[in-house]
């Protein structure tokens, strides 16, 4: 099974303030026992969006304006806590394809990954001034640009960093282990059939 190439995401982008936003934040744990993944995205920072009897808070999210948004912007420590994988899955049902902020935690970072979000570290005043730049704009593109570390918006750029590893293999279409798994498959049996244990 072959993999998007993950060179560079593009859209419009939503900013969501805030350090050490954590998992639980992202996805209450109240709403992880689904079967799948499928419609989890609804409940993405369900209790930061809406009052206990379901009515909407003041929550970019909730802002018309940023609508579709693909692109989310936040601050350090983003998805700590609980390493629970349904955060990412959160932001992807959601529709949400890249992340920028200031660090990640690692599992939440690693969990990204393998679902193809490229989660790109920048420095404060680069979220910042992107930030006000899609207040004043949420149509503007941004694009992360994953092959060369930058982000662009408008005659706009900056640097971003992205580890090694997580970069090639996004730019590979390798992201996904157990596809990159079942892809290998003929390779895997050939190697068992070579084995004098596996024929017992």
């Amino acid at each position: 099974m072959s993999l998007a190439k993950i060179t560079t995401v593009s859209g419009t982008a939503c900013y969501v303030p805030g350090s050490d936003i954590d998992t639980d934040r992202i996805i209450p744990a109240r709403f992880m026992k689904c079967v799948t993944f499928d419609g989890l995205g609804e409940y993405l920072f369900y209790d930061v969006r809406h009052q206990p009897d379901g009515t909407p808070k003041e929550h970019p999210l909730n802002e018309p304006r940023f609508a579709g948004a693909k692109i989310l912007l936040s601050g350090v420590n983003f998805g700590c806590g609980s390493s629970r994988e349904h955060a990412p899955q959160a932001l992807y049902r959601y529709g949400f394809r890249a992340v920028i902020a200031g660090s990640y935690a690692e599992i939440f970072f690693g969990n990204c990954t393998t679902l193809g979000i490229p989660c790109v570290t920048a420095t404060t005043a680069d979220i910042a001034l992107l930030a006000s730049r899609v207040d004043a704009d949420p149509t503007l593109e941004v694009i992360v640009d994953v092959e060369k570390n930058r982000v662009f918006f408008g005659p706009e750029n900056f640097t971003v960093h992205i580890p090694e590893s997580a970069r090639e293999v996004l730019i590979a279409g390798k992201w996904d282990p157990i596809a990159d798994l079942l892809e290998a498959e003929p390779a895997v049996a050939a190697t068992a059939g070579t084995l004098s244990y596996m024929s017992r």
